[in-house]
């Protein structure tokens, strides 16, 4: 009987995690009766899918210059152990998913070993860093992108980058029923409701929660009966969060939910909303959206000093219309009342039908079977195609 080939990821996070399930079911698939070993650094979804775990993902969820800091020694340690361990007895193929600052490095020692490598997600390039696509050509062999202007920042550098779509742009359908979203939320039918999505770590709710908060408050005062619903990544965030209420949100009626981010933002007529996944998230949902981001002050001191941010536009879904199709308002600029005068310009404008439009043609760009396409380019790379 064949050996089995052996596949290793390390994930970041719980995006990271979802998108290794995916590909691991892609593959299996794809492999057919070819059996195949999955391990690595796993969260809940990609062990059920079938991934020794050697760590959980969550050892790699930090964010940001000072949490990275803080960090640094016991992720330093941890990928000193992947590596040797790696090393000691080679995978037919390492995945990183996403993690850039961990996985890259991990890569590149692993490269030099003569161990295929595969990054799956490209990181910033466009935003942060402009020459990290040029050490991502040292590191890995393969950087499998999730947006279609990606692959275009590593042409010069003589790296493979394929476009496989976003999963979730698969997941989510074209259309959803804001009143059914509202009905499991057990909120009103009529009436206007904003979702508040400040992020998901707890140094985006010290950066953004009082402005958020602010901004709930000052809508309440200028349109009566407005609701708020805001979905919480975790018990701990929404605790954060609800502590930001308590002193600046005053009247504001806001429903705190476990998680429940689409459902929040399918019911919403206006969704407010931290930079990152969730705008893509408000983007498929067709939902009309303000988007915030205010970077911690030391990784803006030393991001300004470097001269390392290189951006017109913050917001994804302006990066993927290539035009401002949503307000974003950034660092200086932030306020609450900035925010509730946005919030409050599109809860005014009844007609979104062009916004929607833009919003379906996008979604049909990034709708391609990621996980799929994302199987098909590791098996090619390493030549496993039947």
């Amino acid at each position: 009987m064949n050996e089995p080939l052996r596949v290793a990821l390390v994930a970041g996070e719980a995006s990271g995690d979802q998108l290794g399930a995916g590909l691991i079911a892609a593959l299996r698939k794809q492999l057919g009766d070819r059996p195949v070993v999955f391990e690595g650094v796993a969260g809940p979804a990609m062990r059920e899918a079938g991934c020794e775990s050697w760590h959980d993902c969550t050892a790699l969820a930090v964010m940001g210059l000072a949490e990275v800091v803080r960090h640094l020694p016991r992720l330093l340690l941890l990928r000193r152990r992947l590596a040797k361990r790696l090393i000691a007895s080679p995978p037919d193929v390492f995945i990183g998913i996403d993690a850039p600052d961990f996985n890259l490095g991990l890569e590149r020692r692993l490269r030099k070993h003569g161990i295929p490598t595969v990054h799956y997600v490209s990181p910033s390039v466009w935003a942060w860093r402009p020459k990290r696509a040029e050490a991502m050509a040292e590191s890995t062999d393969l950087v499998l992108c999730l947006l279609p202007f990606e692959p275009d920042f590593y042409a010069d550098y003589g790296l493979r980058a394929v476009f496989v779509g976003h999963p979730l742009a698969d997941s989510l359908p074209l259309r959803t029923n804001p009143q059914a979203a509202r009905s499991a939320l057990g909120l009103p039918e009529s009436g206007e409701i904003v979702a508040l999505l400040p992020g998901s770590r707890s140094g985006e709710i010290d950066r953004l929660g009082e402005a958020f908060a602010g901004a709930a408050a000052l809508l309440t005062e200028r349109r009566p009966g407005i609701r708020f619903v805001a979905p919480m990544a975790s018990p701990a965030i929404g605790e954060k969060f609800a502590a930001e209420l308590a002193h600046h949100g005053r009247d504001a009626e806001v429903l705190l939910l476990d998680r429940q981010a689409q459902q929040a933002i399918a019911a919403a007529d206006v969704v407010l909303v931290a930079s990152g996944t969730a705008t893509l998230e408000a983007l498929l949902l067709k939902r009309p959206m303000v988007v915030a981001y205010r970077l911690a002050q030391a990784t803006r001191i030393v991001l300004e000093k470097l001269a390392l941010l290189n951006i017109e536009r913050f917001a994804l879904p302006n990066l993927l219309a290539g035009r401002d199709l949503v307000p974003e308002i950034l660092q200086d600029e932030l306020s609450a009342a900035r925010l509730a005068e946005e919030v409050s310009v599109l809860l005014g404008r009844r007609d979104h039908l062009a916004y929607v439009a833009e919003c379906d043609a996008i979604h049909g760009t990034l709708q391609r079977d990621a996980s799929a396409r994302a199987a098909e380019a590791v098996t090619e790379l390493c030549g496993w195609r039947q």
